[in-house]
């Protein structure tokens, strides 16, 4: 089976944020993931990750103003000073954390522009930042996130993301292959598996029951089957990344919800 990583953004919610590391390797994850690291000292990130026996394998650079609606810079115009300030601070995280990829959220198209206006912004950033991360080893994500859940977002799409690593033309841009995302947008998500994995274009893979984005074996999507799949089509390849688990538990945020509902994982371990 896939290796997954706990992303401590959604899982044990019901636990300050620094329990999480403790929690997610009781019960059997060897990595984890989130959203951003940046209300917490790195030192004490990497202290809960040695002492846990964790990898940090993922986090998003600094999105802007998450709580005023920014969801990333990097297709905006006008705000290329703020996209490097936030590319270097999340390489020194990536840095301080051991962290190999970094997820650089793409933004919304801006009230009154169309998409095409506002590409060539994202791919002049992500070309000055991939470059910036490929000094210390860094892969750079992007990843298409639909409409339902962010409306206005720029990269929706597989054909989409993997367009613009073409044009971008840096080997270590690759995109995060959110399998909950793909089905609601566009579906046919084993064939895209297996059309995109052996690219080398893919770099990490998430995912979530669709539609409720509870726990994988809930909702439409055989999980079991594509989870075969992936693993067939990554010994073909010799791909050996993780799948984040950016679910949000069933039962809501009580004590044990995450837990009581890996049974899925439990199997697939």
């Amino acid at each position: 089976m896939p290796q997954f990583a706990a992303n401590l953004s959604m899982l044990y919610a019901e636990l300050d944020f620094l329990d999480r590391f403790e929690a997610a390797a009781k019960d059997g994850f060897k990595a984890v993931e989130y959203l951003f690291p940046y209300a917490y000292d790195s030192a004490e990130l990497a202290a809960r990750l040695s002492a846990n026996g964790l990898s940090q394998v993922l986090f998003n650079a600094p999105p802007g103003d998450w709580e005023g609606g920014e969801r990333g810079l990097a297709c905006l115009p006008g705000r290329e000073q703020d996209f490097r300030a936030g590319i270097t601070r999340a390489l020194t995280y990536a840095a301080a954390l051991d962290c190999p990829r970094v997820h650089v959220m793409a933004g919304l198209i801006p009230l009154g522009m169309e998409r095409a206006a506002v590409r060539p912004t994202y791919v002049s950033n992500l070309r000055w930042a991939a470059a910036e991360a490929a000094r210390q080893g860094v892969d750079l994500l992007m990843e298409p996130i639909n409409t339902r859940d962010m409306p206005r977002f720029f990269l929706n799409r597989q054909d989409h993301a993997h367009e613009l690593i073409a044009e971008i033309g840096l080997s270590n841009v690759k995109v995060q292959f959110d399998l909950y995302h793909c089905q609601i947008v566009e579906g046919d998500v084993a064939m895209k598996i297996r059309e995109y994995l052996p690219t080398g274009r893919v770099g990490h893979f998430q995912i979530a029951g669709v539609p409720e984005r509870h726990e994988p074996d809930l909702g439409e999507l055989n999980y079991r089957y594509l989870f075969d799949v992936i693993d067939e089509v990554a010994a073909q390849c010799q791909w050996q990344g993780w799948v984040g688990c950016e679910y949000r538990p069933r039962r809501g945020v009580v004590p044990g919800a995450t837990s009581a509902g890996l049974d899925w994982f439990r199997a697939a371990s």
